[in-house]
């Protein structure tokens, strides 16, 4: 029986590639914080037994990236395609929780993105340290 030589090589050593710094600042800014916005809704109630719901198509809106923050969680408000009766006259409150805002928004709208006339939106929303906001639906 012959002898078989194994001959072993070194791999060739890994070289970091090199990633340009303005493009790291950049997706960064872009980069969603791992925290949650939290926008207690007020609606005022003029009319008779009013029915409203929140749909899952509401979004926080970064004015400048147009990057939307999706909506994850809803508190005494239904979702559609069921409703919530509103009594008269009384201004109703309700939670809603969406998800991160890119660290670079500023200013932000509130956006009820549905195919028939009547959703909600706020425009304009200046972001804060807390990301909570109170804002009125009408």
């Amino acid at each position: 029986m012959s002898g078989s030589k194994v001959i072993t090589k070194n791999p060739p050593p890994k070289v970091k590639p090199e990633i340009d710094s303005d493009a790291l600042e950049f997706i960064a800014s872009l980069t969603q914080e791992d925290s949650h916005v939290y926008v207690h809704c007020y609606f005022d109630n003029p009319y008779s037994d009013a029915l409203i719901r929140i749909w899952k198509t509401t979004f926080l809106v970064d004015n400048d990236s147009a990057i939307k923050s999706s909506l994850l969680h809803a508190e005494k408000i239904s979702l559609a395609p069921q409703w919530t009766l509103i009594p008269d006259g009384i201004t109703y409150s309700f939670l809603l929780i969406f998800s991160a805002l890119p660290k670079s928004c500023k200013v932000f709208d509130f956006i009820e993105e549905i195919n028939q006339p009547g959703g909600f939106t706020v425009r304009d929303i200046q972001r804060n340290d807390t990301d909570v906001y109170h804002i009125n639906l009408i």
